[in-house]
């Protein structure tokens, strides 16, 4: 699953960054379901604003109202799901970051690893789905059963892409096998706060 990640670095050497026409948000080192993310979406490629946490343009109530655990949706599944299906097909988006946490450990305080590319492009592109309601934007990171490369921290990771991966998904690529060979590394961090925030939560520990 992905609960925590970092924002992307898009000033780094090399990285088209034609697309963007908006105003980055600050950089985050601790970004949590519910606040603003940097999605890129259409063709030609735009940048956009999303509430982390899809709400599907059916909720009728209000955004308090949508208690659905919705920031994360399982690719085996999310075009059956109700509250993923109508935009499965119209709805893709692309959601970057530097890398994100997961937690290991059998008891509490468990411990954090920062995971991210095995390469030198130092940028994740996560596949997810995004929704308009009641002219908010809202999103969520697509997930699969985790690969080699993270499957001793958990069962499941981000869809991670290639660019080629990324034109197909954003294309409506039904291949639930996209993502699969995303090569990650990782390694231990301090332990922190959810309020916590800084380059030092990246930071490998001995």
């Amino acid at each position: 699953m992905c609960g925590r990640f970092v924002d992307p670095n898009l000033q780094s050497a090399g990285l088209d960054t034609s697309w963007l026409k908006i105003n980055p948000l600050p950089r985050r080192f601790n970004v949590k379901p519910t606040q603003d993310v940097l999605i890129a979406a259409k063709d030609p490629l735009e940048g956009m604003i999303a509430r982390w946490g899809l709400v599907p343009s059916w909720h009728k109530g209000s955004l308090q109202d949508w208690k659905a655990t919705t920031f994360n949706a399982r690719i085996e599944d999310a075009r059956e799901k109700p509250t993923f299906r109508n935009v499965w097909r119209f709805g893709r988006c692309l959601i970057p970051a530097a890398g994100y946490f997961e937690w290991v450990g059998e008891k509490a305080p468990k411990q954090p690893h920062f995971i991210y590319p095995d390469g030198n492009d130092g940028l994740l592109w996560f596949a997810g789905l995004a929704s308009r309601w009641n002219g908010l934007l809202t999103c969520t990171i697509m997930t699969r059963a985790a690969n080699e490369g993270v499957a001793a921290l958990h069962t499941r990771m981000p869809v991670c892409l290639d660019m080629a991966e990324r034109e197909a998904w954003l294309a409506g690529s039904d291949d639930l096998a996209i993502g699969s060979g995303a090569r990650l590394r990782h390694h231990p961090v301090a332990r922190f706060g959810a309020s916590d925030d800084g380059e030092t939560l990246i930071e490998p520990i001995c």
